[in-house]
């Protein structure tokens, strides 16, 4: 049900590597890729902890919820966008992808699942 989704939300976002739906256990529940040596299910639950962690702190901090978190290496950009009441987008976008362009689609990919989760 997600798969046609997640594709026309990456074909979107140029230098999309990778998208994943995932839980806020950090299980993945669908993806898409077109890197085969990513560990999508390692990153999935690696960024969603962090993503969570950092909301709490900011909640504890009086600055509300976090909505994105990105975190660019020397190879990609990893991006955690929160989509629905316990469901988070994790994107893989390449060095030379747009983080502009992945943000606002993001943003739109939230509506678009909105229903189905």
């Amino acid at each position: 049900m997600f798969l046609e989704k997640l594709n026309t939300i990456s074909s979107r976002i140029s230098g999309s590597l990778a998208l994943s739906l995932i839980d806020r256990d950090g299980i993945t529940i669908e993806s898409v890729s077109s890197e085969p040596n990513l560990d999508l299910e390692a990153l999935a639950a690696e960024m969603v902890a962090q993503h969570r962690a950092m909301t709490e702190n900011h909640r504890e901090l009086g600055g509300g919820d976090v909505h994105l978190l990105s975190v660019t290496t020397n190879r990609v950009t990893l991006m955690v966008s929160s989509v629905a009441q316990d469901y988070f987008l994790l994107l893989v976008l390449s060095r030379e992808g747009s983080q502009g362009q992945a943000r606002f689609e993001l943003r739109r990919a939230g509506l678009l699942l909105a229903d189905d989760l």
